[in-house]
């Protein structure tokens, strides 16, 4: 009971991560215009995404235009494109494998071992997911930071860290939680060996003493049991019969109350 529920809840973390993830991925906030010295009131914004720049015209309206060429991107947004991507269908590929692992489901019945081994796969892929999404968002978070106090650019060439940034934060975080428990929980199942019950050196336990060998006594005349036998009687019989009776040549003997024939 308790390893469904832990199941269930990677299983919300890693969706709430892969949610998260693919928000970042198509989210153009990513640089954000820096507001610097007397910068403060301005009419115009501008937004740099992995797909798109937008400019919003005094928070009223906002217009995007794609990328005309891939190749005119900073080489952290070319690899950022790549790995977001990877991340969401790594993330979303291990969501569907952990649905047939799971406890909650049938789809592999009566092997638990094969059950295991499926929650680990999906937990590896979910972490690889995590790791795709970390590096990109990291890497132009660094960027930025170093061209925001780098003295060689102007003010208007200067950004800040976008929402993005800090939802792709967010969400490596939970797809980490979630591959984690999936992983951590079925790896410990998997190495746990049989019971077996073994004998403590250090258990108390008493030497057995054995008894001297006692003959048993005979048993005396007194003690004998008579038993009645009971005499054979004649049965009469219209057929002839075919069995005949000699006289035994060994009379009985009679001693100490008992007859020996």
């Amino acid at each position: 009971m308790a390893k469904s529920a832990l199941e269930i809840v990677a299983l919300v973390l890693s969706l709430i991560g892969l949610i998260g993830a693919a928000a970042s991925t198509g989210m153009p906030m990513w640089r954000v215009t820096a507001f610097i010295g007397e910068n403060i009131i301005v009419m115009e914004i501008r937004y740099e995404g992995l797909w798109m720049n937008c400019f919003r015209q005094a928070n009223i309206r906002m217009q995007c235009k794609v990328y005309d060429s891939l190749l005119a991107l900073s080489p952290d947004l070319q690899a950022a494109r790549g790995l977001m991507c990877a991340s969401v269908a790594l993330g979303g590929i291990g969501l569907l494998v952990s649905l047939i692992g799971m406890q909650c489901t049938s789809c592999i019945v009566n092997n638990d071992r094969a059950k295991r081994v499926v929650l680990i796969i999906a937990g590896c892929l979910i972490l690889m997911a995590c790791i795709c999404v970390l590096i990109p968002v990291s890497w132009t978070g660094h960027v930025i930071i170093r061209d925001f106090y780098n003295p060689l650019l102007i003010d208007a060439q200067r950004r800040e860290l976008g929402e993005a940034l800090y939802i792709g934060w967010v969400a490596s975080a939970f797809l980490f939680a979630g591959g984690c428990v999936f992983t951590c929980c079925n790896i410990q199942n998997e190495d746990k060996e049989p019971e077996r019950y073994m004998y403590s050196k250090n258990s108390d336990y008493s030497v057995y003493t054995p008894q001297p060998f006692q003959h048993p006594q005979p048993l005396q005349p007194q003690q004998l049991v008579l038993i009645p036998r009971s005499e054979p009687h004649p049965v009469l019989s219209r057929h002839p019969s075919i069995a005949y009776s000699y006289p035994s040549r060994y009379p009985s003997v009679r001693s100490g109350g008992v007859a020996y024939l």
